[in-house]
């Protein structure tokens, strides 16, 4: 389970790239390939590896003009279900 202090990443042999056949932007791993929405991509943008689930959130917010809480659940439940398929690693914080 992934917390607001977590600071995720992407691991080896996963990336984010434009597909250049579906047009979309995708993120990429062994064997898999998802397609990211705007979110998605607004989200896994700021996957670094240094800035925590908490700063990713708030920065969101205040590009989305959101509540902050409102961003961290939804950021918390985004990258929980892409560190289930193993597509995200977090370091505890």
């Amino acid at each position: 389970m992934i917390k607001a202090s977590d600071i995720p990443f992407l691991p080896r042999g996963v990336r984010c790239q434009f597909d250049r056949v579906r047009g979309v932007e995708v993120l990429l791993g062994p064997e898999r390939v998802l397609m990211l929405d705007d979110i998605g991509k607004a989200v896994l943008g700021r996957v670094d590896g240094q800035a925590s689930v908490d700063m990713i959130a708030e920065g969101l917010a205040k590009d989305y003009d959101a509540p902050k809480a409102m961003i961290l659940e939804d950021v918390l439940a985004y990258l929980g279900d892409l560190f289930d398929k193993r597509l995200v690693e977090c370091a505890h914080g």
